[in-house]
C-alpha cells in the first residue's frame, strides 16, 4: 500500500525539468508511504513513489525497473496495493516464460505479467491496485485500476502532460506545472448533495477526473489517455439443487481468500465490529495467525456502539481485542485534517470513527482486513429487501402507479405510509441509486444557488441499469452499487482513512474468487422474508460465534443526529457563518436547517452533515482559510 505519482510530459525532453516539481508534490501525500521515497525519470517521464513497505521489505523497490533478460531495463513500475496470488504467477511466468525475478515480492509479477501476457495480465491479478508501466521501447505508458476499485487512482491532463496520482493533492500541486483550470464541478457538487459521495470519474474540480474501477488505459508522452473497461460484474443467478453444497462453495472460497490476504512480511491484524462480516474475516484470519489482535470504535452514548458486542465476539474466536472510543469534541477536533486527507468530501460520518480506530490499530499492526463488500456481493442491505414489500405495487398499471405518487406528495412530511406510497409508485430505476439519499430536488434548490434540472441519480445510475437489464432486482440494486456506493462512498473512505495513519486495509470480500462464486447466488439464497445475505450466514454457521450470525450489523454509526442538537450545535453555525461558500450555497438556508433540526420534529443531520463537510473542504481546497496541521508520519516501531 502506497502512494504513487506519474507525469508524462508533452515536450520530449521534460522529465529534467518536471523531476524537482514531482519530488515536491509527492509530500502531500508521505502518509501513503513513509518507509521510503523515490523519484526516477526518462527524458518524458518521471515517476514518483511513496512505499508502506508490505511484502519483502528490505527489496522490491519502487519505481521497479524489470525487463527480460535481452531488455532487462525495459518497463518501469508504479504500483500501489497488493497481488495476493503473486507466488502463483511468479511460478506460472518463470515455469512457462522464463521469467526471471531479482526480489520475492509481488511488483515484479505484474510487470513480468504485462510482459508474456500484455493486458491480459490485468484478468490474472488477484488483488487490489492501481500501477503504471512505462515501456521504454514502445514509449507507452499502460495502467489499470482494480475490478472493484479498492485502490484509487486520479489523473489530469493539460498542456503541459498528463499525470497520474493516488492522492488528488498531488495533481493540484501539478497544476501550474501541467496548465490545469482549478474551476469547481459544479454538476460534481449537485451530485455530492444527493448521493453524499463524488461518483466515478468525476472530481470537485473539473480538469481532474478517475481511472473508473475495472478500467485500464494506455497513454503516449503528448496524448491522452484510452481508457477502456475490462471487468464488467454479471451477476448470473444459476438455480441450487442443494444450498448445503453452496453454502460449502463459499465458506472454501471465503476461507482461501482470508488465507491469501493474510500473505504480508509485517504484523497484520484486523477491524472487528459487531457484525457477521468483520467476526468471520477475523474468525478465519486467527486460523493463520494465533496472536490476531482485532478493533473496534464507539461512542459512549446507547445505541450507537457495537463495542460489547464484539469485545463478546473477541472473547469467543480468541483474540487480543483493542476499543477506542470517540466523543463529539474529538470528531469536531479532528474533522478538517480528515477532510484533507479525503481529496474530495464523503458525507459518510462513519468515516470518523474508521480515522481514529485507524490511527490506535497503527501503534499496534501495519496491515488489517476488514468486511467491505460483503453486502454488496452476498446481498446485506435491509433496502435490498424492498422488492418484496413493494411487490403489489407491480401489479398496478402505470398511469395508476404515477396518480399514487401525486396523491404521496399531498401527504404530509413526517406522516406514516407516505414513504412506502411514493416509492411504490415508482420503478427501480426510479427510485433506487445507491445507499444514500441525502437532498432530493426540491430540498436541493432551497440551498444551491445554481440548480441543474436533470442532474441528480439518473445520470449516475443509467449505465448500470442498462448493464443489468432483465436481472431480478435485488440483483440489479447490488450491480448499481458496485458502480456507485461501494467505490463512491465505502471504499474511498476505507482506503483514505487508513491510509491516513499509514496503515494498509485489505478486503478479502472482494476478491475476484470470491465474486465468481457470490455471482451465482439465487435471489431465494441472499433475501428472505426474515433476513439478508441468507447463503453466506448459513456458510458461515460453523465459523462465526451464534450471538452474530444473525445479528444486523450497525457498523460504525455515529450520534451526530444528537450531537448537531447539542455538542455540536455552536461548531456547526460557526462553520456556516465563517465559510466563502456564499456563491454556491445560500447560507441563510443551511443556518434554517440547523434551526430546524435543533428544534425539531424533523431530522436534518445528514443534510447538514454534507454541507458541514463540503464547507470544510472548500475552506480548505478552494478558500486556503482553513489550514490543518497534517503530522509527519512518524512510527518508531517496526512492524
Amino acid at each position: 500500500m502506497c502512494g504513487l505519482l506519474g507525469l508524462i510530459c508533452t515536450s520530449k525532453d521534460g522529465a529534467a525539468e518536471a523531476r524537482p516539481v514531482v519530488s515536491a508534490a509527492m509530500h502531500c501525500q508521505r502518509h501513503r508511504g513513509p518507509d521510503e521515497n523515490r523519484t526516477w525519470s526518462d527524458a518524458e517521464v518521471v515517476f514518483g513513489f511513496n512505499r508502506l513497505s508490505i511484502i519483502d521489505v528490505e527489496h522490491s523497490h519502487q519505481p521497479l525497473t524489470w525487463g527480460p533478460p535481452e531488455s532487462p531495463e525495459r518497463y518501469t513500475l508504479l504500483f500501489n496495493g497488493e497481488i495476493y496470488n503473486y507466488v502463483e504467477l511468479r511460478a506460472e511466468l518463470a515455469d512457462k516464460h522464463g521469467a526471471r525475478f531479482h526480489t520475492e515480492g509481488d511488483s515484479e509479477a505484474i510487470v513480468a505479467a504485462y510482459h508474456y501476457w500484455g493486458e491480459d495480465a490485468v484478468t490474472r491479478l488477484r488483488g487490489m491496485f492501481a500501477f503504471l508501466i512505462w515501456d521504454a521501447e514502445k514509449r507507452t505508458v499502460f495502467g489499470a485500476r482494480d475490478p472493484f476499485g479498492i485502490k484509487p487512482l486520479f489523473y489530469a491532463v493539460g498542456p503541459g502532460g498528463a499525470a497520474f496520482a493516488s492522492e488528488k493533492k498531488s495533481l493540484l500541486e501539478l497544476a501550474g506545472r501541467l496548465g490545469l483550470s482549478e474551476e469547481l464541478d459544479r454538476t460534481a457538487l449537485q451530485h455530492y448533495l444527493v448521493l453524499q459521495y463524488v461518483p466515478e470519474p468525476e472530481t470537485l474540480h473539473t480538469a481532474i477526473r478517475r481511472v473508473e474501477s475495472g478500467c485500464l488505459f494506455t497513454v503516449r508522452p503528448g496524448e491522452k489517455p484510452e481508457i477502456r473497461r475490462y471487468f464488467n460484474p454479471v451477476f448470473n443467478a444459476t438455480p441450487v439443487s442443494d444450498p448445503a453444497e453452496l453454502h460449502h462453495r463459499i465458506a472454501d472460497v471465503m476461507r482461501d481468500s482470508v488465507a491469501k490476504h493474510m500473505r504480508a512480511d509485517v504484523t497484520v491484524g484486523s477491524f472487528l465490529s459487531g457484525g457477521i462480516d468483520s467476526t468471520a474475516i477475523a474468525a478465519l484470519a486467527k486460523e493463520h495467525n494465533p496472536d490476531l489482535i482485532t478493533f473496534t470504535t464507539g461512542f459512549e452514548r446507547e445505541g450507537y456502539s457495537e463495542v460489547d458486542v464484539a469485545a463478546e465476539s473477541a472473547a469467543a474466536i480468541g483474540v487480543k481485542h483493542v476499543v477506542r472510543t470517540v466523543s463529539a469534541e474529538e470528531m469536531m477536533d479532528a474533522l478538517p485534517l480528515i477532510v484533507w486527507y479525503l481529496d474530495d468530501p464523503v458525507a459518510d460520518p462513519a468515516l470518523v470513527p474508521l480515522w481514529f480506530i485507524a490511527r490506535e490499530a497503527r501503534k499496534h499492526v501495519k496491515v488489517v482486513l476488514s468486511g467491505e463488500g460483503s453486502d454488496e456481493l452476498f446481498g446485506g442491505y435491509t433496502i435490498y429487501r424492498e422488492p418484496i414489500s413493494l411487490r403489489a405495487f407491480e401489479k398496478v398499471p402505470g398511469a395508476l402507479r404515477r396518480a399514487l405518487g401525486k396523491v404521496s406528495q399531498r401527504i404530509p412530511e413526517g406522516t406514516k405510509g407516505k414513504d412506502l406510497l411514493r416509492r411504490g409508485s415508482l420503478t427501480l430505476e426510479e427510485r433506487y441509486y445507491g445507499n444514500a439519499r441525502i437532498f432530493r430536488d426540491d430540498q436541493l434548490r432551497r440551498v444551491l444557488r445554481t440548480f441543474t434540472d436533470g442532474v441528480g441519480h439518473a445520470d449516475v445510475t443509467a449505465e448500470p441499469y442498462r448493464q443489468s437489464e432483465g436481472w431480478d432486482p435485488v440483483a440489479r440494486m447490488q450491480h448499481v452499487d458496485l458502480f456507485t456506493w461501494l467505490r463512491g462512498d465505502i471504499l474511498v473512505k476505507a482506503d483514505k482513512m487508513t491510509m491516513a495513519n499509514s496503515l494498509e486495509l485489505r478486503v478479502p470480500f472482494l476478491d475476484a474468487e470470491v465474486f465468481r462464486v457470490a455471482s451465482t447466488i439465487p435471489l431465494e439464497e441472499k433475501i428472505t422474508k426474515e433476513t439478508t445475505k441468507h447463503a453466506l450466514r448459513r456458510a458461515l454457521a460453523e465459523i462465526v460465534p451464534a450471538h452474530v450470525l444473525n445479528r444486523r450489523k450497525l457498523g460504525f454509526p455515529v450520534p451526530i443526529r444528537h450531537w448537531l442538537r447539542d455538542e455540536m450545535y455552536d461548531w456547526a453555525r460557526r462553520i456556516i457563518t465563517e465559510s466563502g461558500t456564499d456563491e454556491l450555497l445560500d447560507k441563510q438556508a443551511v443556518r434554517g436547517l440547523l434551526e430546524e433540526h435543533r428544534t425539531g420534529p424533523h431530522d436534518r443531520s445528514r443534510q447538514l452533515w454534507a454541507l458541514l463537510v463540503f464547507m470544510l473542504w472548500h475552506g480548505i481546497f478552494v478558500e486556503n482559510r482553513i489550514k490543518p496541521e497534517v503530522p509527519e508520519p512518524h512510527y518508531p516501531v517496526k512492524l
